[in-house]
């Protein structure tokens, strides 16, 4: 049975928070104990084996009676924390990933993550949901938890907002065949326009707050700035224990509100994006998109803050995992020339500058519009992948 995420907003009261926040601590301190054990190895002894998730965990018991407080933690937390530090390492060798890095408490992010063992992560009535170690905490989804739960993650926001991600065991529901294919085409003024003339419009939701935004930012940076001053009196007047910048009350305030702004906008996108690419998902049975390059397109900087507006790799993203679920077809194709050769008849028109949305083909006479023409040829491009896969 295939595996999804599933994600919940929790509740947790008082204790519950100091509990989560400690383990925070806990997964954390574990990490970079273990980290700092496996490069001291291997200094002393650069031949040595390296060591599997199932060595570390053997380690922890020895931790533990160093460490009586560890006895504390959500026990799986830490062995889940002991096999992600063994997949980093893995991602350096063999991916030439980063090399894994010690954690902070001042990172922004803070999770853990823990194992469903007997049944201790199930919901428990229609908006309860138990937790290892955490108990009962109200919740809220869009829909049921199922029964079958791997694992959850437990993750708070920069805004003091806690979220659950369950790991879950769920049927993928099939939609009706429709028999229909589109190409989609990626814009800018509008989002998705596709070969059936079809266009998707752009919402830029960070237009809608950067008023509030602005005004929240604004008072932050004066803020910070007062903040910054009285920091230097301190010191200046030789003050034993000079104030820190967390211990303004108004510069957190105002960085909080930016970051709620900063939360809904991304909320509000995500929420849109997930509104359209379920609608084509239904409607679609094969989904053509173009694999763009959004890095190099990024260096036009006046373009560079729309186009990351439009979130185009999350498009496709969600494309990708839904055609998946819901039995349906996705295919990606290059977009080299799309725009420039006529969808009619073939003909390579040359480039187009970007103020140019409408052409006629010198050779057939048919008149272009720039974008439903490039679906087109993506929708092209794909339908002849895709037989190709068929032979």
């Amino acid at each position: 049975m295939p595996l999804k995420g599933l994600k919940v907003r929790i509740y947790p009261n008082k204790k519950q928070k100091l509990f989560i926040q400690c383990n925070f601590g806990y997964t954390r301190f574990v990490w970079n104990q273990m980290l700092a054990m496996l490069i001291e190895r291997h200094k002393n002894n650069p031949d040595a084996p390296f060591l599997n998730a199932y060595a570390l965990n053997n380690l922890l018991p020895a931790l533990k009676k160093e460490y009586p407080w560890l006895k504390e933690a959500e026990s799986t937390s830490l062995q889940i924390t002991n096999h992600d530090l063994v997949e980093a390492f893995k991602k350096f060798f063999k991916q030439k990933h980063g090399f894994p890095k010690f954690k902070s408490k001042k990172f922004l992010k803070q999770s853990y993550q823990c194992k469903c063992v007997n049944q201790n992560i199930r919901q428990a009535a229609t908006n309860s949901i138990q937790l290892p170690k955490l108990g009962m905490l109200r919740f809220r989804s869009g829909k049921p938890i199922p029964g079958t739960v791997k694992s959850v993650t437990i993750r708070k926001t920069f805004t003091g907002n806690y979220d659950a991600v369950l790991l879950v065991e769920d049927e993928n529901q099939v939609f009706t065949k429709t028999g229909n294919t589109i190409g989609l085409d990626f814009g800018v003024s509008d989002l998705l326009i596709g070969s059936d003339e079809q266009k998707i419009p752009s919402i830029r939701f960070d237009k809608k707050l950067s008023k509030k935004l602005h005004h929240w930012e604004k008072r932050l940076a004066r803020r910070r700035l007062q903040a910054q001053k009285a920091i230097a009196w301190d010191r200046h007047n030789h003050v034993l224990q000079p104030r820190q910048l967390a211990n303004f009350k108004n510069v957190q305030k105002a960085k909080l509100m930016v970051a709620k702004v900063h939360e809904k906008i991304a909320h509000q996108r995500q929420n849109y994006l997930h509104q359209i690419t379920t609608k084509l998902v239904k409607n679609y049975d094969r989904i053509v998109i173009e694999d763009l390059k959004t890095k190099n397109m990024m260096r036009n900087h006046k373009l560079a803050r729309a186009i990351a507006n439009q979130a185009w790799r999350e498009i496709r993203r969600m494309l990708t995992y839904k055609c998946a679920w819901y039995g349906k077809e996705f295919v990606v194709v290059n977009p080299y020339k799309t725009s420039q050769i006529c969808s009619n008849c073939g003909h390579d028109d040359g480039k187009h500058g970007l103020g140019v949305r409408e052409w006629t083909c010198p050779q057939c006479t048919t008149h272009h519009d720039r974008d439903v023409n490039a679906a087109k040829n993506i929708l092209t491009l794909g339908l002849g992948q895709a037989l190709v896969k068929e032979l």
